[in-house]
């Protein structure tokens, strides 16, 4: 093995797996069929037993392994991780052929091979290889906007340790820059963030389009730079809201707001950017939702249409 930066680089096959905090098992759980899986060489390394013999104790409880827990990599499917680097340093040269095909397990499936096998070291493994799995869940979740910033990588790509190398470097720059997300259920805060952000960042004029807003969104608006220009347009505004505005204004610069019953969708607009935004702004992170950039839509279009069909509140 060889050291780069604090950070184990797997070069050969491990004859010792006691110190699991060298293992990358990250990066041995790769996408098959859609799915994330680990290959039965991976899984008998890390269980420190003989494939031949992992092999072997799966199929004398077979049973236990219906096809959402293990299946057999096809061999085109094992030509492809061969041919993209995956784990070469345990596929031995020309194993995909004569029918060894390698056996990849689901999450599942690596935690019933655990109970199957019988011994500590696998009981213990498996514990860190369900972290590993819940980790990988939840960072393809979070950082989707970072594989398309790759070249619009597909999530697939990311079995190659390779490209995992570049998501997790750019993951370390960080990005001030996002244009795009998808939020779910409980991320209040982070689409608050997210939508603060654009916000921020405009330099000349903000337009919300929403037919539900509520005192919460002047106070999000307040957060742009001076000098920035804000306007809403909602369905209707009730005399609670009209009664947060008039308070916003006389303290705060002025935010007009015009009736506009015209628009079925939300709309935010930063500048001459046009932002499609899948939740009232009001309402950010209570359900699944997203916020997307439309590249092609003309933001001065779109403004004008507003202006010839709202009237004053």
């Amino acid at each position: 093995m060889a050291k780069k930066d604090n950070i184990v680089v797997n070069k050969e096959p491990l004859a010792d797996c006691d110190n699991l905090s060298v293992v990358p098992i990250e990066r041995r759980i790769y996408m098959v069929r859609n799915t994330q899986v680990m290959i039965d060489l991976d899984l008998a390394l890390l269980y420190g037993v003989e494939n031949r013999s992992l092999r072997q104790t799966v199929r004398r409880n077979y049973e236990s392994f219906p096809e959402d827990f293990m299946f057999q990599l096809t061999s085109n499917e094992a030509n492809e991780l061969i041919a993209k680097g995956v784990s070469q340093s345990v596929i031995p040269p020309g194993y995909n052929t004569g029918g060894a095909n390698m056996f990849a397990f689901t999450e599942q499936g690596v935690a019933m091979l655990a109970t199957v096998l019988k011994s500590a070291r696998a009981r213990i493994v498996s514990i860190d290889i369900m972290r590993a799995f819940v980790a990988m869940r939840h960072f393809l979740a979070s950082n989707a906007l970072v594989f398309q910033r790759l070249d619009r990588l597909e999530i697939h790509q990311l079995e190659t340790d390779h490209k995992i190398e570049q998501v997790f470097a750019k993951l370390e720059e960080g990005t001030d820059d996002k244009q795009q997300c998808v939020f779910f259920e409980g991320q209040v805060y982070d689409a608050y963030e997210f939508v603060c952000n654009l916000i921020k960042n405009a330099t000349k004029r903000i337009v919300l389009v929403d037919n539900y807003v509520d005192y919460t969104v002047l106070t999000m608006l307040d957060k742009r730079e001076p000098g920035v220009d804000a306007a809403i347009y909602t369905q209707k505004a009730g005399d609670q809201f009209k009664l947060d505005i008039a308070k916003h204004d006389a303290q705060y610069p002025h935010i007009p707001v015009w009736v506009f019953k015209m628009s079925h969708d939300r709309f935010l607009i930063i500048d001459d950017l046009v932002y499609h935004v899948g939740a009232s702004i009001k309402d950010l992170g209570k359900k699944w939702f997203a916020i997307s950039l439309m590249e092609a839509q003309d933001a001065n279009s779109i403004i004008t249409r507003l202006q010839a069909d709202a009237s004053n509140i």
